[in-house]
């Protein structure tokens, strides 16, 4: 059977998806990506926890995984701690994060800064970090301040509220909407 994107959204919206479970307990339960879709789009973050993946279809996607195969080879390839996959860690405890582009530099800027987070409330280890933009030459440094550790504790628990939820967030058209894999999911075909 052939399943529509809208008919997904039916699948989950119904009885269903009352028996499966979400596990949202703790602030170590997520992954960079959910903090990334957080800043990008809160019904894509609900999409993707809730088990609809569409990345993998993407052209952009696929360019980001391969700059990331390609560039920085010498540099020892993600760490992964729990649910935390690091791009590299080099001299200590710096940790990076690789990007195709600066256009969500917020929601980079904080995926890199849940991993420091999330470093220092599972291992107690304090380190930095450095987000690279190859295409652009640029490098961005980033700490994990006790101003940042706040944010961080009060966006978590937003995650925690949108993703228990029964029903994903009513989508809402932004610029990010016309290259995102998740479009046919909120606006249907065409």
């Amino acid at each position: 059977m052939k399943w529509g994107a809208f008919q997904i959204l039916d699948v989950i919206d119904s009885s269903q998806a009352s028996q499966r479970q979400c596990t949202l307990e703790g602030a170590l339960n997520f992954t960079g990506t959910q903090i990334n879709y957080y800043f990008i789009c809160k019904r894509k973050l609900w999409l993707f926890t809730w088990g609809l993946e569409m990345e993998e279809t993407s052209d952009l996607v696929l360019l980001g995984k391969l700059l990331h195969e390609r560039g920085y080879t010498r540099r020892r390839k993600e760490v992964q701690v729990g649910r935390v996959k690091i791009d590299f860690v080099a001299s200590g405890c710096e940790i990076h994060e690789v990007k195709r582009s600066r256009k969500a530099e917020p929601a980079h800027l904080y995926q890199l800064l849940y991993y420091l987070y999330f470093l220092k409330r599972y291992a107690d280890v304090d380190g930095h970090g450095v987000l690279h933009y190859p295409l652009l030459r640029r490098t961005v440094n980033v700490e994990l301040s006790e101003d940042k550790i706040r944010e961080l504790d009060l966006l978590l628990e937003d995650m925690n509220r949108v993703l228990s939820n029964p029903k994903p967030p009513e989508p809402v058209k932004v610029p990010y909407c016309r290259r995102c894999s998740y479009s046919e999911l909120c606006w249907g075909s065409g």
